[in-house]
């Protein structure tokens, strides 16, 4: 027993505390937080995110005791398991109440699984290998490389796009931007891309776009001038709760807004506007410090790494917190339409609580490892170039 307390006393001395802190913080306050809306419905979803992230816990600890080197070279196998369970949907998904996409997986004992959520992890260890090999062969600027890299995020975003999840597909190919251009890849390229965007915009919104994609764009331009909009009513109420926190809120467990369930989904995209309500403006800012410090410090991790691979699994880590924030923080403001992306750490969600403690593993692993002798070294200009 004393030599599992030391071992155990040990593991703790070699992590990065702060971080383990942080997203502890995250996950108590989201519980909180889920835990205030459970009053308002039958449905347990404080207990399937308690599961959730000790799974998530358990999963962290055993991949930040493993060397971040020895997952990523086995990416063939993450990349399999990620696009087996990927296009086992087409075959075997099902849709779950209040989505309209056929994206989960269901588990004995009447659990679902949404494997795009692990896939996004799977994503950023093959990435950042990519990325690593391209970087250790002086070829992260070539042009082909770069349709090898393209490659590598359209067949994952191809296919959660055809499983009708546009938010998770639209994930994707940000993070692939974030990821490659922290990496090093050439500026011009992004200069490229943004012209290509601007060109293609009036087809997709003409051929590519349902009726449903172009409503949820147009209700940001009349979210407060025509609440009985369909397209704008969940948006529309949530800012009203937000507003009516005021500066310190209506208290927890006390927002009337809350229990009345007057916006949609509360538990799960719009759980911002449950901490607006109840904990006001220093709730919410409180909350945005929180995903804040843990975008900063999976950055710090990458600093302290002496190899491109480390760096960029934390890159990757940092893009898929700071997308989905910033997408998901657009969204219930109203500034970006509505397309499910949950809030990290937050929103009410067993798969997306449970995956991103897998990244959290992925950080954990590049700090205790930093300092390993068997270092790659690879030594490239992480900086964009023209």
């Amino acid at each position: 027993m004393k030599a599992f307390f030391s071992a155990v006393w040990e593991y703790i001395k070699n992590t990065d505390k702060i971080f383990w802190l942080l997203t502890l913080s995250a996950t108590v306050y989201g519980a909180i937080l889920i835990a205030s809306v459970q009053r308002t419905t039958e449905y347990n979803y404080l207990s399937t995110q308690i599961i959730a992230a000790t799974l998530g816990y358990i999963g962290a600890i055993i991949l930040s005791v493993m060397d971040y080197k020895t997952v990523a070279k086995m990416w063939w196998a993450v990349g399999g398991v990620a696009m087996f369970l990927t296009i086992l949907v087409f075959f075997v998904g099902i849709q779950v109440e209040g989505t309209d996409d056929k994206a989960w997986l269901r588990l004995p004992g009447g659990f679902t699984f949404q494997p795009s959520e692990l896939t996004k992890i799977c994503f950023i260890i093959t990435l950042a290998y990519h990325l690593s090999y391209l970087a250790e062969k002086g070829k992260l600027k070539k042009f082909t490389s770069l349709l090898g890299l393209m490659l590598h995020v359209a067949v994952p975003a191809i296919l959660i796009h055809f499983q009708g999840d546009d938010g998770a597909a639209l994930i994707f190919l940000i993070m692939f931007v974030v990821i490659t251009f922290l990496a090093g890849v050439a500026l011009r390229y992004y200069f490229v891309l943004l012209l290509a965007v601007g060109c293609a915009a009036p087809i997709v919104w003409t051929y590519l776009l349902n009726d449903d994609h172009r409503g949820r764009i147009l209700a940001l331009f009349d979210i407060d001038g025509n609440a009985s909009n369909p397209f704008v009513w969940q948006q529309y109420q949530g800012k009203i709760s937000i507003a009516t926190g005021q500066l310190d809120g209506k208290g927890l467990f006390n927002g009337p807004r809350v229990d009345s369930e007057i916006v949609p989904y509360q538990e799960n995209d719009f759980i911002f506007s449950v901490a607006g309500e109840e904990l006001g403006f220093i709730g919410c800012l409180l909350l945005l410090a929180i995903l804040f410090l843990i975008m900063i410090r999976a950055i710090m991790v990458a600093s302290k790494s002496e190899d491109a691979l480390g760096k960029f699994l934390c890159y990757g880590f940092f893009a898929l917190i700071m997308v989905q924030t910033c997408l998901n923080i657009g969204m219930v403001l109203g500034f970006l339409p509505v397309i499910g992306v949950t809030l990290p750490f937050f929103s009410a969600g067993g798969t997306s609580a449970m995956c991103l403690y897998f990244g959290v593993g992925l950080v954990q692993s590049v700090y205790m490892h930093r300092n390993d002798p068997d270092k790659l070294n690879f030594r490239v200009d992480h900086y964009p170039t023209l």
